[in-house]
């Protein structure tokens, strides 16, 4: 089955999805209903965490949230004419995998609220399976498993502040046809990264909350060549950076409450892509092309929140994010994106005072891209990921 890897956390081996060249805001959580419309400031479960850390300052004593996932990608590569390997194209490149998170929050006192959390929201895998270029790759992955303990203060009655350290670790791997069999090159690394946010109450009605998370730098050693008989036996690198950067991101969200019924919300949003450009996989002839082909993206997202009576509330957001390719007609054959729209629509359930349930769907639809390099030209159209996810939270 053809996959693209996600987060797989809790009692699960955790890992990390990347396929459109974006952070991946779905975790299984809440957030996913909202298309994360808001998740800087609106702190209503343990898996704040991640969106902001200052939000733990508005939970109760105790609370352990988790979420399952399931997300079906539906990205079918095509060769075109100019191609010049000639013969059967990858086809869908991602399929379906289930994936998700866990959380824990404690407060410490009046004043102090700690947490950790295990999850996933970065990395890529694909499989291209067997076609016309399977010498020259197969299958890439990158994974990568986030174990973040994370403090928060609550500064006065209006302001908060938290930070949470990120401990990551790394997978990359390369699957390729040498001789008729699968040959796999892999490498593994650790790194730390940081995330810092600030929430504040405007008023008793309006909040807002600014995150921070800093990149995150792997370091791998993985190197190929292949030599294809459809181009006349030439041999072509497929380098795969030694460094492989997640970028920067800063979020700026803020929540309103209308009434008790009604909530409104939104995100303005920067991820620093550009750093990561001279790191991008891709196939090249005789010289590996250092241009950076990458740029920083935007996000905005709006949310509501319709609380009918006290046992259930019904979230629904829209979001888009740039494309983080300077141009859609030179993008890379292992990164396929564009610009996104995220629609998304959930609702939570109270099955006792202590706890409560929630499901959510997401659509992602990314536009299409075209791969010039010599080879493998080809287009990536109309690509689209599907989310389905499940929550819990209990608070003790």
């Amino acid at each position: 089955m053809k996959r693209l890897i996600i987060g797989m956390t809790g009692i699960f081996v955790s890992m990390a999805s990347q396929a459109s060249g974006l952070y991946l805001y779905e975790i299984g959580t809440e957030d996913t209903g909202l298309a994360g419309a808001g998740q800087a400031a609106r702190a209503q479960d343990a898996s704040t965490l991640v969106t902001n850390p200052a939000g733990m300052t508005r939970l109760p004593d105790r609370m352990l949230t988790g979420g399952l996932q399931a997300l079906y990608g539906d990205t079918p590569y095509t060769l075109d004419n100019e191609a010049s390997l000639q013969g059967k194209s990858p086809g869908n490149t991602i399929g379906w995998f289930p994936g998700g998170s866990l959380f824990y929050h404690q407060r410490i006192n009046d004043e102090l609220s700690a947490g950790v959390g295990l999850y996933g929201n970065y990395g890529l895998g694909l499989d291209f399976g067997d076609w016309a270029g399977d010498r020259l790759i197969k299958k890439s992955t990158l994974l990568a498993l986030t174990l973040s303990p994370a403090v928060a203060w609550q500064i006065n009655d209006r302001l908060s502040w938290g930070v949470g350290l990120g401990i990551n670790y790394g997978f990359l791997s390369l699957t390729r046809n040498v001789g008729g069999q699968d040959e796999k090159q892999s490498d593994h690394d650790w790194a730390l990264n940081f995330r810092t946010g600030v929430l504040f109450d405007i008023t008793g009605a309006t909040r807002v909350g600014l995150n921070y998370t800093s990149k995150t730098d792997y370091h791998f050693n993985i190197n190929g060549k292949a030599r294809l008989p459809q181009l006349g036996n030439v041999e072509y690198d497929l380098p795969l950076s030694a460094q492989i950067n997640a970028p920067a991101q800063l979020m700026l969200s803020m929540v309103h409450d209308v009434n008790p019924r009604w909530s409104v919300m939104g995100d303005l949003g920067w991820q620093d892509w550009s750093a990561y450009g001279s790191n991008q996989v891709y196939l090249s002839g005789n010289q590996v092309d250092r241009e950076n082909r990458l740029k920083d993206t935007w996000h905005a997202a709006l949310g509501v929140q319709f609380r009918p009576n006290e046992y259930w509330r019904f979230n629904s957001g829209v979001a888009y994010d740039s494309s983080f390719y300077r141009s859609p007609d030179d993008t890379s054959m292992t990164m396929p994106s564009g610009e996104a729209w995220r629609y998304g629509i959930g609702a939570q359930y109270q099955v006792t005072p202590a706890s409560n349930i929630g499901v959510a769907f997401e659509y992602v639809n990314l536009s299409s891209s075209y791969v010039s390099s010599q080879g493998v030209k080809g287009e990536y159209q109309d690509p689209s990921l599907y989310f389905f996810s499940m929550n819990y939270s209990y608070q003790f």
